[in-house]
Parts: structure tokens; sequence; C-alpha cells
């Protein structure tokens, strides 16, 4: 496999976000909402908790992907990949528990480990376009 990092990662988020998708058709045959969220907190909830995931995975495994094609350290990549998916499930978890009114925390704490993966993969690229291309 030419990404094995990026294509393992990137068989993770599908797998999340199938399962925030399910999460959020559940819901939406519960409340029998089909379009919209109708001022359902649960449903607003699932639905953001799916948007979340879709927003961040894309540039976060192509850049992935880019440092991979470049060599970058192989360890590395692998290490940051692992803290970004821990950091999105922590958010899946998190925004499920907070919804019903428990601890922010995990959410806290995917929400940190998403950021902070993604700005390090992207220092990382422009560290590399500086050094090789400057």
């Amino acid at each position: 496999m030419t990404l094995p990092v990026t294509g393992l990662a990137a068989a993770i988020c599908a797998l999340l976000l199938i399962y925030c998708a399910y999460a959020t058709v559940k819901v939406r045959l519960a409340t029998q909402i089909g379009f919209g969220d109708g001022d359902n907190p649960d449903l607003l909830a699932a639905r953001r908790t799916h948007a979340n995931l879709s927003e961040h995975a894309p540039v976060f495994l192509i850049m992935l992907a880019i440092l991979e094609l470049a060599n970058a350290h192989h360890i590395g990549i692998t290490i940051i990949a692992a803290v970004f998916l821990i950091g999105r499930v922590a958010h899946i978890v998190g925004m499920a528990q907070h919804h019903k009114g428990g601890s922010p925390r995990f959410r806290q704490l995917g929400v940190i480990a998403t950021w902070l993966t993604t700005v390090a993969l992207a220092l990382w690229i422009l560290f590399l376009f500086v050094t090789m291309h400057l």
C-alpha cells in the first residue's frame, strides 16, 4: 500500500462517519423529522457530531497524505494520526455525554486533539516547503 497511515486513518474516519450518520438517522426515525433539526436538541447534537467530523477529517487526511507522499517520518505521522483519531472518538463520546447533561471533558479533549494535530500537520508541511523550496 502506497499510503498505509493515510489509508488506515481514512478507513477509521469512514467508519466513524457511518456511525455518526447512523446515530443521526436513528434520532430522525424516532422523532419523525426528515429534514433539518426541527428544534430538537437530540437531533441537533447528532447532526453536529456528524458534521464536525465531516468538517475536520478531510483536510487532516489530505495533509497526512501529503506528508506521507513526501516521505515524512513514519512514526511521527502515525502518532499524530493516532492522536487525531483518538480525539475524534473522544469528541463523539463527549458530544453524547455533554448533550445529556454530563461532563464536557471528552468533547473538549476531542477538540484540543483535533486542533493540535491539524496544526501540527500544517506546520510540518510549511516547514518542508520552506526548507525544500525556498
